[in-house]
């Protein structure tokens, strides 16, 4: 079932260290994701940030919305940047720099410069093992230039690069599915989020802070202006994609899964997919067709919380078993 805790009233810590003023479109999740991300962190974190969005809204000289110390990096080079951070700040304390111990280091990037043009730097720096936190802003297509479609970009979406027209129904491909990529990596902590559901949200990023070695957290940031849809709607579209399935709330800490929403129905898909022009043109066959789909994936990730369920349940009978011997 929906866990409503989620939605009790709770306080958060009023210091913002994403300022107001930025340059976003109106109604931009990911400038609202950054906001709640950034919530979720202390003063002693340094920022790696990939050329995108973020990038360009909020550091248009001479002005900057970062009120942490922010490193602007290329599309390709996010994590190795990051990891060059953390290995050298490791370095300097070792070397007797007078640096405090507790430093964070968080790279942050869109869906291309994660899934696409950075994801070879991103696997070195799991396989490596770096002590840094990867936040991925996901608007699903490559939005900062105009729209353009990334292998995060979902079946049928009408983009620049995967127009619809008499022999196409836009993006011809499935989504890539980055966080199980990042979970085959056996890094200790892997999320997904979205600002719908925002205490969710920054419990994630705090706690993929503070997790010892590499950490992910995948967020889905509602894009008005690429996806076509109101700019007052960006959170009930997120909780859409939730609670239609699209994109399921889970964590994976240590191989184990666990879901942070576990719907015992899912909403039709056509709830979400109607009120975003980029889908507007999809047949009744094409909309059943990704229905299917999405139900067979969040089986798929059920199953693998199942597995986690009656591993833990055949563990405590093991227990009880030895205990009464």
């Amino acid at each position: 079932m929906e866990n409503y805790a989620i939605y009790a009233p709770r306080l958060i810590n009023k210091e913002e260290k994403f300022t107001p003023g930025h340059r976003a479109c109106i109604g931009c999740g990911e400038a609202l994701s950054i906001r709640q991300a950034f919530k979720a962190l202390d003063r002693n974190v340094i920022v790696v940030n990939a050329t995108g969005c973020a990038e360009i809204f909020a550091s248009q000289l001479p002005y900057s919305n970062w009120e942490l110390p922010w490193i602007h990096t290329l599309f390709e080079n996010t994590a190795a940047v990051a990891s060059g951070v953390e290995a050298a700040y490791k370095a300097m304390r070792r070397k007797g720099g007078n640096l405090p111990e507790n430093t964070k280091v968080v790279a942050m990037a869109g869906d291309g410069g994660t899934s696409d043009i950075g994801l070879q730097a991103l696997s070195g720096a799991f396989e490596r093992g770096h002590n840094f936190t990867y936040i991925c802003f996901d608007n699903e297509a490559y939005q900062n230039t105009g729209n353009q479609r990334s292998s995060a970009t979902p079946l049928g979406s009408a983009t620049t690069t995967s127009p619809l027209g008499k022999k196409s129904i836009g993006q011809f491909s499935w989504k890539k599915n980055m966080p199980e990529i990042a979970v085959a990596h056996n890094i200790p902590y892997v999320a997904t989020a979205t600002h719908g559901y925002p205490f969710d949200l920054m419990a994630k990023v705090r706690k993929a802070v503070d997790t010892p070695g590499p950490a992910y957290v995948h967020i889905l940031s509602v894009c008005p202006t690429g996806w076509g849809s109101a700019t007052d709607t960006i959170n009930r579209q997120s909780r859409l994609a939730v609670q239609t399935g699209v994109f399921p709330l889970y964590e994976v800490e240590n191989g184990v899964y666990t879901m942070s929403i576990d719907l015992p129905k899912l909403r039709p898909i056509a709830d979400y997919l109607k009120i975003q022009r980029r889908f507007r043109h999809l047949s009744d066959d094409v909309i059943a067709q990704i229905q299917k789909r999405v139900k067979l994936e969040y089986q798929k990730l059920l199953e693998k919380v199942n597995v986690t369920k009656r591993t833990k349940s055949k563990s405590k009978t093991g227990s009880r078993k030895a205990s009464a011997r």
